[in-house]
């Protein structure tokens, strides 16, 4: 089995934070790690910022299974950063005693007309760019189970189930649940239009398709973690769980309700 000794950072560049990156790869060289330029040629991909770094760094490697990844804090300590800059000796040593383990995080599939497909960690969400509402019909596997109208829609992953959709009301989720959740954004539910009007659970069998009803008033944009998409020429985004899992490095007793509870309570 290959060593896993290839190691790359993923970080902007910054004056501050330049010094305290020179250090880190002094230290990881220290340790037999062989730092490399190219993601492409890691075996872990080690993030540098917060847990928005993270999700950058996941995307911009292209969602790999075949590597671990690695989130390092600037600050607080994230749901994706169990390890600070600054501590460089308490890595190891966590290394060292094993107590470290590798855990793996389902991402979320989304395919639009059929065409492109793009994945994201966190969540996908659906809405308009503007003050008018606009209508989805909603499908789970084959059968139409709604038609909805208001600001839009956020599909969510379980580690994702804590941050967008944890806002406006929706679960948190045990990871080790693999699934989809969906919730709603300002739903309109009167005489007319009717949704089911709180968050709903599927499974990582199930699949969520997403019909945009046409309206050249409305400017629909799509967000997969911390990106955005214009999706106004787009009629249909089909949502999945695929088999891919993102693997990534964690401190054994920093579980994800550990997170939850040092995070909200």
């Amino acid at each position: 089995m290959e060593a896993r000794n290839k190691l790359y950072f993923f970080y902007k560049n910054t004056k501050k934070l330049h010094p305290q990156v020179e250090e880190l790869k002094a230290f990881a060289e220290s340790q037999d790690f062989h730092l490399v330029n190219d993601p492409a040629e890691a075996n872990i991909i080690t993030s540098i910022g917060g847990d928005g770094a993270f999700l950058q760094a996941v995307r911009k490697t292209g969602f790999r299974d075949d590597c671990l990844y690695l989130g390092i804090s600037t600050g607080q300590l994230g749901f994706y950063c169990d390890f600070n800059i600054n501590a460089h000796k308490d890595m190891l040593e966590a290394i060292r005693n094993e107590q470290i383990e590798v855990r793996k995080y389902p991402i979320i599939q989304v395919e639009i007309d059929g065409d492109t497909r793009l994945y994201c960690l966190n969540e996908c969400s659906i809405r308009t760019s503007t003050i008018k509402v606009f209508s989805i019909e909603v499908y789970i596997d084959n059968l139409h189970f709604e038609t909805f109208k208001g600001d839009g829609m956020i599909i969510s992953t379980p580690t994702g189930s804590s941050g967008y959709n944890k806002s406006v009301n929706g679960a948190v989720i045990d990871p080790k649940i693999p699934c989809l959740q969906v919730s709603e954004l300002a739903s309109l539910n009167n005489n007319y239009y009717r949704t089911l009007g709180s968050a709903f659970v599927l499974n990582q069998e199930r699949e969520l398709t997403l019909k945009i009803k046409e309206n050249i008033n409305n400017y629909p944009i799509i967000g997969l973690d911390n990106e955005a998409y214009s999706i106004r020429s787009n009629k249909e985004i089909k949502i999945t769980l695929p088999d891919r899992r993102i693997k990534t490095v964690k401190l054994k007793d920093n579980s994800f309700w550990h997170k939850v509870q040092r995070s909200f309570l």
